[in-house]
């Protein structure tokens, strides 16, 4: 495809997928459906990257991820990383890198921490989100008047 590929805008498409089969429990908290219509929307998504060679899996232009990583957004200041374990400690219910049962070995993409693998079940579930869960109705926020 050369050095020119993309030669034109590219989009993102994403899907929304059931994986209660396995992602909760091993299936024991299946899908609920009737609280779709379940939407995503991106807005204004920039993305930037670099060239990389498949076969290789080489970026093939150091300069291009020396730049990528001298941006803003490619490092947290020690303020972000403290918010950043904060917001996932609260809102982050499932972790794919922490479903043991599902994957035996950590994905390679995965930065596994002593102290967040402690949140988690064997099939990467918040010990938290289990504990809330029995307290609670059915009816999501925001649905019924509440």
């Amino acid at each position: 495809m050369g050095s020119e590929y993309p030669s034109k805008p590219m989009s993102v498409y994403s899907t929304i997928w059931d994986a209660s089969s396995w992602a909760t429990s091993g299936g024991t908290f299946p899908v609920k459906y009737e609280y779709a219509p379940f939407v995503a929307e991106y807005k204004d998504l920039v993305v930037k990257g670099c060239s990389v060679d498949s076969i290789q899996e080489v970026v093939n232009d150091n300069s291009c991820s020396d730049d990528l990583e001298a941006q803003d957004y490619a490092t947290l200041t020690p303020l972000e990383r403290l918010e950043m374990r904060r917001f996932r400690r609260r809102y982050m219910h499932y972790s794919y890198c922490y479903n043991a049962n599902k994957y035996t070995i950590p994905l390679p993409e995965c930065n596994i921490t002593s102290d967040e693998k402690q949140m988690f079940n064997k099939y990467g579930e918040s010990h938290r989100r289990n504990s809330r869960r029995r307290g609670r109705t059915s009816t999501p926020v925001g649905v019924g008047g509440i």
